[in-house]
């Protein structure tokens, strides 16, 4: 789309000249006055104007810049007047005028302001939606769940999020405290200023100290130049101190100073910065232990303790498992290019009753390597690895001791389901197996009574024919025919 330039001046030969000088890159559409340009930018869309600063009709163009500062679609103002000086570039960009020009316009000039102008207003695009998607992914909205722990959480958030006040944010790993810390700031005032998080874990005693506060050149070896710390980059926004449990006694120290001055000093400085940071920390592990054991300075404990707030782990929310589950799937299938992946009621069950040890975290990883490896569309209780399976009852079936095939129900091959073999075995069972060795021998007895058809014996099972060929290919020895 070719960009829309509206140019604002009462002499006729200088807008004349002007759109004769644009308009082979750009829409251009002229106005005499500022009235006229009024009813222009009503009425259509600009990109950028370029309007003169004295005008008959007692409208300057600064009230075109008033005026375009009103639109929706916010152009670019470029102002430009025989009357240069100091005072009158002043007031324009003071009024919002992105550059300004004197007369005559050079031309090499007017096109290079006016490239730059558009360039800026694009950014300026970009930014606002970023920070449109930033609020939609982040919002507290945005996190699935509807079970009762949740909820408490972010009505938690709700309160606490407008406030100044430190945040503690407590769980086990992969429970999203980043997440929750993301939309603390998000719906916060602070929400268009910095979020910036650290992972203390993950760094070096010798390199945290640096990153988190910055250093002086020369403030040790390696330090060739000064470094902005990440309390300065967060600088009226939020800073997010992930696994707070493991910094530093010495970090400690300087943490505790921040929080009771509000200054912090980089490593090798004396002069104290003064920063309007919003400090939110996190933590898997108990810091009242840390704090028993003589791990972690009761003082600073109690500073970063103003508002605790306990995320659940996903054992104890299994009514959102669904929920997640299929957002989950929903998002990796879209990535992957591939058709959406079906999960069985039966399959949804046996992961509802998995503990989830590694919480969300492993949720999601499982999501995207059933997207990524299933053959089929459809996720079975039998693509299941058998430690989604613990908790699943334990078909009955017959000893190795027991003689001869097992007896299953009558009719023609292909006629039975799995439901119909399970309850054959219940029947004449004398011992209980593993699940895997319970599946085997499922896969097994369905090939025979199917007479070796691996599509009837699918069927018969309840699962894709793809499934049965790699659990032939697991377990070679079951197959009964070379079909």
């Amino acid at each position: 789309m070719v960009p829309s330039v509206l140019i604002v001046d009462d002499e006729k030969h200088t807008r004349e000249g002007l759109q004769q000088a644009l308009e082979e890159s750009y829409d251009v559409t002229v106005a005499g006055n500022a009235d006229e340009a009024f009813n222009l930018m009503e009425s259509q869309e600009f990109d950028v104007i370029l309007t003169d600063l004295r005008m008959p009709g007692g409208k300057s163009g600064l009230k075109v810049i008033d005026k375009a500062l009103t639109m929706a679609n916010r152009p670019a103002v470029i102002m430009m007047t025989a009357y240069g000086n100091i005072d009158t570039a002043v007031e324009a960009m003071k009024r919002g005028a992105v550059d300004f020009l004197t007369k005559p316009v050079n031309i090499e000039r007017l096109e290079i302001l006016v490239q730059r102008a558009l360039k800026n207003k694009t950014l300026e695009v970009e930014v606002k939606q970023l920070h449109e998607r930033l609020d939609e992914k982040f919002s507290i909205e945005g996190i699935l769940g509807h079970s009762p722990k949740l909820e408490e959480v972010l009505e938690r958030v709700r309160l606490v999020a407008p406030s100044k006040a430190t945040i503690l944010i407590e769980g086990e790993s992969g429970t999203g405290k980043e997440l929750i810390a993301q939309a603390i700031h998000q719906v916060s005032p602070r929400a268009r200023a910095p979020f910036v998080a650290v992972h203390c874990a993950a760094l070096s005693e010798s390199l945290l100290e640096s990153e988190i506060f910055g250093h002086e050149r020369g403030a040790f070896t390696g330090a060739t130049e000064r470094r902005i710390g990440r309390f300065e980059s967060a600088d009226r926004g939020t800073l997010f101190l992930d696994e707070i449990g493991e910094i530093t006694a010495s970090t400690q120290v300087k943490l505790l100073r921040f929080l009771e001055t509000k200054t912090v000093e980089r490593v090798g400085g004396n002069k104290p910065l003064e920063l309007d940071v919003r400090l939110v920390a996190a933590t898997n592990r108990s810091l009242e232990k840390m704090v028993r054991d003589g791990k972690f300075r009761e003082d600073l404990y109690f500073r970063l303790n103003v508002v605790r707030i306990t995320l659940p782990p996903l054992r104890e929310r299994t009514d959102d498992v669904p929920l997640l589950l299929g957002h989950f799937l929903k998002l990796f299938s879209a990535e992957n290019e591939l058709p959406p992946l079906v999960v069985d009621p039966a399959a949804m069950r046996h992961l509802q009753a998995y503990p989830w040890p590694g919480n969300i975290r492993e949720l999601r990883n499982f999501a995207e390597n059933v997207v990524v490896l299933q053959h089929g569309r459809r996720l079975t209780e039998f693509d299941l690895e058998p430690k989604f399976r613990g908790g699943a009852p334990v078909l009955a079936l017959p000893s190795a001791a027991t003689s001869g095939p097992l007896a299953l129900p009558s009719g023609e091959p292909g006629s039975s389901n799995a439901s119909e073999l399970s309850a054959a075995w219940s029947a004449t069972n004398d011992r209980t197996l593993s699940v895997e060795e319970n599946e085997k021998r499922l896969l097994h007895e369905a090939l025979v009574k199917a007479r070796g058809n691996r599509t009837r014996a699918a069927q018969m099972m309840g699962i894709s024919r793809r499934t049965l060929h790699r659990k032939l290919a697991q377990w070679p020895d079951l197959d009964v025919s070379d079909s």
